[in-house]
């Protein structure tokens, strides 16, 4: 196939044999671990955890990015639509509030084919934010609740950082497009969310202007009670990171961005505590539920 699945539009001759493009990945489906997870919003995880699918490969390749091991060393198995299928029945068997698709992208043709038939609980698009409008626009239907990064507001860090200048005015259209097919967020009587957008956004140490330019926009662009708003503290420094991304997020920095967003008005949705970066919350990837 020659790819344009994202907003790169790299042109590569994906196939089976062949993994090329922006995001390495070949045709088809490659994925690293299938389990429970507990750490994700509390509207996500609830009681049971939520059934995640962590997909290998990525279409940004962020320099700070916590799940290298599978986005930018590509490890992972290649696994057919009907055996994607059988690992969201498997998650749901096991008691997952909804089905959590992480960074899946890459991969949406072949995903859309699993979910041809809908699922009995709420399926989560978690992915970086950097998605093209014409490819969303296939999963309409098929997707309850979009759980987008909105990872830069600033051209600066966006070119820096992930080597896409154009990532705001990207993510910026593809998260209205997210909020177009799902409407306005909703909540059931369990406290788990049925349907709706989610927009996450790391705060990073040495960042905090890009961080209150994208609490700015969000809480300029979406009224009250229209998305959810995930402001996460998690950045743990990675091997070779230099600068400020070598150090953690400080305390004044966190409490700085805490403050903004709610001097911001926003006050739907969540803040993590600071200790949550920790490396035992980034999952161990070896080919577990695969």
């Amino acid at each position: 196939m020659v790819c344009d699945i994202c907003p790169r539009r790299c042109g590569a001759e994906r196939t089976v044999e062949k993994a090329l493009g922006a995001c390495a990945m070949p045709a088809g489906i490659v994925a690293a671990k299938a389990m429970l997870h507990h750490w994700e919003e509390p509207v996500l995880s609830g009681t049971r955890g939520a059934g995640c699918v962590f997909f290998s490969g990525c279409n940004l390749g962020c320099v700070f990015c916590q799940n290298g091991k599978i986005s930018h060393e590509n490890f992972g198995k290649p696994i057919s639509p009907a055996r994607l299928r059988e690992i969201f029945l498997d998650l749901i068997a096991q008691g997952a509030h909804c089905i959590d698709l992480v960074s899946p992208t890459q991969f949406t043709p072949w995903v859309r084919e699993a979910l041809e038939e809908p699922l009995p609980v709420p399926v989560v698009w978690n992915s970086g934010g950097y998605e093209r409008v014409e490819t969303l626009r296939t999963l309409a239907g098929k997707v309850q609740i979009y759980l987008p990064d909105l990872k830069y507001a600033l051209e600066k860090p966006a070119c820096e950082l992930s080597c896409a200048p154009d990532y705001f005015p990207v993510a910026a259209a593809a998260i209205d497009e997210m909020l177009r097919q799902v409407g306005p967020y909703q909540i059931g009587e369990d406290g788990l969310l049925r349907s709706g957008v989610i927009i996450r956004h790391l705060v990073l140490p040495g960042q905090i202007e890009n961080t209150k330019a994208v609490i700015d926009y969000v809480a300029a662009h979406f009224p009250p009670h229209t998305v959810l708003f995930s402001l996460m503290s998690q950045y743990t420094p990675q091997r070779r990171a230099s600068g400020a991304l070598a150090r953690r997020l400080s305390r004044a920095e966190y409490r700085t961005a805490v403050r903004y967003m709610t001097d911001c008005g926003i006050t739907d949705g969540f803040c993590q505590e600071l200790s949550s970066a920790k490396e035992e919350y980034t999952p161990i990837f070896d080919l577990q539920g695969v």
